[in-house]
């Protein structure tokens, strides 16, 4: 019998999802501390699906697509324009496992306020770059406001997981 194992030229793993898998979507209307406050039980909630995990086993060594929290809401506060408050998450507490060149699903996504591209940037259609490529710490949440007339449904769409 002959087993043959493929080893990818780095450490890093790319995973991605179809196109319509979306992770997480607040509804329209909460404001601003009520999404953080939900951002922060997302955060929470979804890393404790690693606690049953026995120690140094393959599925709690690695961190997935699951890992990243993607949330947005209305801002009821806002007038004229409406405006949206988009919150990205890395809910992965695996140490040295920081998810990098994170791309979301986005349409043609515009807005009429300047978003900085150092947090979110379209590169091309249904392409966006989260965070400028770099690395998104445990934990860290990557925020910004945009202004459209109508919520742009985000999803993952890839990023390198080492």
């Amino acid at each position: 019998m002959l087993l043959l194992l493929l080893v990818p030229p780095s450490n890093c793993v790319k995973h991605s999802d179809p196109p319509g898998f979306f992770l997480h979507s607040l509804k329209e209307g909460l404001n601003q501390s009520r999404a953080e406050a939900i951002a922060s039980k997302m955060a929470v909630s979804t890393s404790s699906h690693r606690k049953g995990l026995p120690h140094g086993s393959a599925s709690s060594s690695l961190c997935k697509s699951r890992d990243i929290s993607i949330s947005q809401s209305r801002d009821s506060s806002s007038s004229g324009i409406p405006q949206f408050i988009v919150q990205i998450v890395n809910t992965c507490t695996v140490p040295r496992c920081s998810p990098r060149g994170i791309h979301l699903h986005c349409g043609w996504f515009a807005s009429a306020r300047v978003v900085s591209p150092r947090s979110f940037k379209r590169l091309s259609y249904d392409d966006c770059l989260v965070n400028g490529g770099k690395a998104l710490k445990p934990s860290q949440i990557v925020r910004f406001t945009y202004s459209n007339s109508f919520m742009y449904p985000l999803a993952f769409k890839f990023a390198k997981f080492c």
